[in-house]
């Protein structure tokens, strides 16, 4: 378990509680990637489950997870069905739909819907989602970490069009069940998040697109997107969202 750098020093209170488990304490907050990164480093084993802070078990098996990735020697990574923890647990993640080469948005399949055995087919997808992924450890070794230069979102996105460039495969396997918080960390309307977001959008452009697709989406992010949201949270008052927006272009220009 990584305490990445906690302000409560929440590593002392876990080691006291659970002598059994192999802690790691950060002093420095190295973001989603590498606070990750430090326990795939530590961890030892022919597979590594990365899982999200505020993630729920229920019933959860783990083996349904195995057996998807040892089906193939060119499955590489798989998720499991991710439910939210509100409600009636609605679906979270069913997997992804490919991203736009322009707008540079996809849709989680399934999200918000009541879970009613629609998504029970495992399928592969383009993406893994950062809250719960198992990975084979040989795959890691030939992919590489995770890309620690996002800090905060998007670097799962990037992680898995790594694993799909070098041969891999990834799968949503809906026998293993995960229920998820989600933003729990980061709050869904914080300027943490609309900084991140707004930077990283670009980041990823830039590191994964080509040709004219890369400038397409480039204009529609600057040009389009980000004066939207400028005028929008300055509408409604929200300067703290408006300079986050602002802070993550000028950052990814001058970086």
């Amino acid at each position: 378990m990584v305490d990445n750098a906690s302000t409560n020093d929440e590593a002392s209170e876990i080691e006291h509680r659970y002598p059994y488990v192999k802690l790691i304490r950060s002093d420095q907050n190295l973001g989603f990637a590498g606070g990750n990164n430090l326990g795939i480093k530590a961890a030892n084993g022919k597979y590594i489950f990365l899982i999200n802070n505020d993630t729920i078990f229920k019933d959860f098996n783990v083996q349904a997870l195995i057996d998807r990735l040892e089906s193939s020697e060119k499955f590489g990574v798989v998720c499991p069905k991710i439910r939210f923890t509100r409600g009636n647990n609605p679906i979270q993640y069913a997997g992804y739909t490919p991203l736009s080469r322009i707008t540079v948005r996809n849709q989680a399949i399934g999200f918000g819907e009541e879970d009613k055995g629609q998504y029970e087919i495992a399928h592969p997808t383009p993406y893994a989602h950062g809250a719960a992924m198992l990975i084979k450890r040989e795959a890691i070794e030939k992919v590489g970490l995770m890309p620690e230069c996002y800090f905060l979102y998007y670097e799962e996105l990037d992680w898995s069009m790594m694993f799909t460039r070098a041969g891999y495969h990834i799968w949503y396997e809906p026998a293993c069940i995960i229920y998820h918080k989600e933003s729990q960390t980061t709050g869904q309307n914080s300027p943490l998040r609309t900084y991140y977001i707004t930077r990283n959008r670009l980041l990823l452009v830039k590191r994964n697109y080509q040709g004219i697709n890369k400038y397409l989406a480039y204009g529609y992010l600057i040009g389009l997107v980000a004066p939207r949201d400028i005028i929008k949270t300055g509408i409604k008052g929200q300067y703290d969202l408006l300079k986050a927006t602002c802070k993550g272009i000028k950052d990814f220009v001058l970086s």
